[in-house]
């Protein structure tokens, strides 16, 4: 079996809602789902999801080779790109050609990834993230009685510009949660919006009131320095390391001890998540993946032995893609089919006719002007302003 091509495809997620963060908030309630179709030479296809635009930079690494040598590939990929670099877009294709690999592995082999990867169990336990920055308290608490009716007993807020206003949001949702769990672990991401004094102000007066189980990016992702001096002034444990793009990006966090729980992007591939989970249990640190559209590292992370928690964000599957798992217990169920279990109806997700997407100049992914700034909470006016 040889790798011959690729299809890159764009679909749609219906959230039914806006979502965002403290860096801003979508303009409509349906976001970009990127799905990349590898093809091989014997008729088999595997399915990989993310942002690939960089693709042709790395794709040349794999072509005619045996998709089943993944782990060889992957190295290879980005061996490719050593002088120019594999940060960024780069990261993003290298991780969904991985994803890819791993299902057309799985796939030959006749049995589902997290069987392949040597899980024994096909739950994954984890917790709600809705993404939820731009709901009133009344949409907050719908929105994560759904997750309750699902089995979750611990949530993860967006907020960080308001200390009043996050305090009511969390104590609202863990007094919905509490029917499956009389302490209910609650966590709260900043997304990297503030400074090392703001987030030990900030977090320090939550934490009178809430006991919090982590505080997501609350300085920049590179700042060891800075993510260690939170980390000791606080008891609320930190997070980090989603938005890091290989192993290296980790090093100077970890040799900080800026780091409690480690997390990974879904979008970055199967063989980084497994090696960043390696290079944490080494360090008697768990980790923790960051959701993304079919939860393709679900798989993996049932076969490590320091998974804490997977973020699970959309009750609901993209326009186009059918997904072999349930979201039941508190967590993803992962299903019986071969590979990543993604079925992918092409006919369905060409007539969205989504639209190639461009650099947005508002919303989450881009990084406000007084980010890391703000000296008191931001004036509804500054919001409004903002937006």
């Amino acid at each position: 079996m040889k790798v011959t091509g690729y299809r890159s495809l764009l679909t749609k997620h219906d959230w039914g809602r806006l979502t965002g963060d403290a860096n801003g908030v979508m303009p409509e309630p349906r976001t970009d789902v990127h799905v990349l179709i590898l093809e091989t030479d014997d008729g088999l296809e595997g399915v990989g999801v993310g942002p690939h635009g960089d693709i042709d930079r790395v794709f040349g690494a794999v072509e005619g080779e045996d998709p089943r040598a993944v782990t060889a590939l992957y190295d290879r990929m980005l061996s490719w790109v050593f002088k120019t670099g594999h940060a960024g877009a780069t990261f993003g294709a290298v991780g969904a050609i991985d994803m890819a690999l791993w299902d057309l592995k799985a796939k030959a082999a006749g049995e589902p990834l997290w069987r392949t990867l040597g899980a024994l169990d096909r739950f994954v336990p984890g917790y709600a993230s809705g993404l939820d920055i731009a709901l009133d308290d009344e949409a907050l608490v719908r929105l994560y009685e759904r997750y309750a009716d699902r089995g979750f007993s611990s949530a993860k807020l967006k907020g960080g510009l308001d200390v009043t206003h996050d305090l009511r949001r969390l104590l609202a949702v863990r007094d919905v949660l509490h029917r499956n769990s009389t302490h209910p672990a609650l966590m709260l991401d900043a997304n990297e919006a503030w400074n090392r004094t703001q987030a030990v102000r900030f977090v320090s007066e939550l934490e009178r009131t809430v006991d919090l189980a982590w505080i997501e990016e609350p300085v920049r992702r590179w700042d060891a320095a800075g993510l260690a001096s939170v980390r000791q002034h606080l008891r609320t444990a930190v997070a980090t390391g989603e938005n890091l793009t290989g192993l290296e990006q980790y090093r100077p966090l970890l040799d900080a001890g800026a780091v409690d729980i480690v997390q990974v992007g879904n979008v970055w591939g199967i063989t980084h998540f497994l090696r960043v989970a390696a290079v944490a249990h080494s360090h008697d640190l768990p980790v923790s993946p960051v959701s993304y559209h079919a939860n393709p590292v679900a798989h993996a992370a049932a076969a490590v032995p320091n998974h804490l928690s997977f973020e699970v964000q959309h009750l609901e599957q993209p326009i186009g893609l059918r997904i072999d798992q349930e979201i039941a217990d508190g967590g993803i169920v992962l299903g019986e089919e071969p590979g990543l279990g993604i079925r992918v109806d092409e006919d369905q997700i060409n007539a969205v006719r989504a639209a190639n997407p461009v650099a947005g100049t508002t919303g989450p992914h881009v990084r406000p002007r007084r980010a890391g700034l703000r000296l008191v909470p931001e004036s509804r006016r500054e919001r409004r302003h903002r937006s």
